[in-house]
């Protein structure tokens, strides 16, 4: 066990990393997975508990935290009327089909192979947050059941490998398709639940050795970490939603995307081996 001035300091980052992801989840609707994945990788990391499974933990912890972000997130922006619960309901199924085929990917890949796709990924959502245009669509309107399937499986899929609630993928795919921002957020953060879930409850059955997990872990969600993290997802998140619907977040968001990039492509560094 890792000593008390080890785990004080990293109590407090804990706690200010999952204040911040938080309010970015509220705010931006870009999932605070993406802040709390490489938080906890480098977390975990610095209590000597790197492992081949360890990017399984903090994908699981992560999905764990975003069931109770979410909920409180949707709750906020379904206050102001801006949830689309006809378009929730009909992506809820196959974003459930979509995480639950990608618990049984990640739980299979090493943790060195989900830190690349991690970065992958995270490159490709910070470049759309930095270079997308308000104006690029697809079409007017949601799209229907024959390309709505296999695009909500994709979603939850690629969510449950980052670690993510759904935002990253589900805003830039409702404005594509015509929805305005605000709602995208909003409704995102009830795919969130969507996704986090059943992923949650799936991460809880992975067989993880007792002796590369960190202390109190059940299956791969690590119950310490999700706590803290919380403790602040559940003061910061509205107050992210709030603002959301009170200021123009476009700059911010360029300025996340920057962060996020440079996180993706340390995460590809350590991946690679570099």
């Amino acid at each position: 066990m890792p000593d008390l001035a080890t785990l004080v300091p990293l109590t407090a980052v804990l706690l200010a990393i999952g204040a911040f992801a938080g309010l970015i989840a509220g705010l931006l609707g870009v999932g605070g997975g993406i802040v709390l994945v490489p938080a906890f990788l480098y977390t975990f990391t610095a209590l000597g508990y790197d492992s081949p499974q360890l990017m399984q933990i903090c994908l699981a912890t992560s999905l764990a935290t975003i069931i109770v972000t979410s909920l409180r997130s949707v709750h906020s922006h379904n206050k102001k009327g801006a949830v689309d619960w006809q378009v929730l309901r009909d992506w809820a199924p196959g974003i459930v089909v979509g995480a639950v085929i990608g618990v049984f990917v990640a739980s299979s890949l090493r943790s060195t192979v989900l830190q690349g796709i991690f970065g992958v990924l995270g490159v490709c959502i910070g470049l759309y947050l930095a270079f997308g245009k308000p104006h690029w669509r697809i079409s007017d309107k949601m799209p229907g059941l024959s390309t709505r399937a296999p695009v909500s499986s994709l979603v939850g899929f690629l969510s449950v490998l980052m670690g993510v609630g759904g935002g990253s993928f589900a805003v830039p795919t409702m404005t594509l398709y015509g929805q305005p921002i605000h709602r995208a957020v909003a409704t995102a953060a009830g795919f969130g639940v969507a996704i986090a879930l059943p992923s949650a409850i799936g991460f809880l059955m992975v067989s993880i050795p007792a002796d590369v997990r960190p202390p109190y872990t059940i299956g791969a969600v690590n119950l310490p970490a999700f706590g803290l993290v919380i403790c602040m997802t559940l003061i910061t998140a509205p107050m992210g939603a709030r603002l959301a619907h009170s200021m123009n977040p476009k700059p911010l968001k360029r300025v996340f995307a920057l962060f996020l990039v440079l996180v993706a492509l340390n995460m590809l560094r350590k991946a690679l081996g570099l």
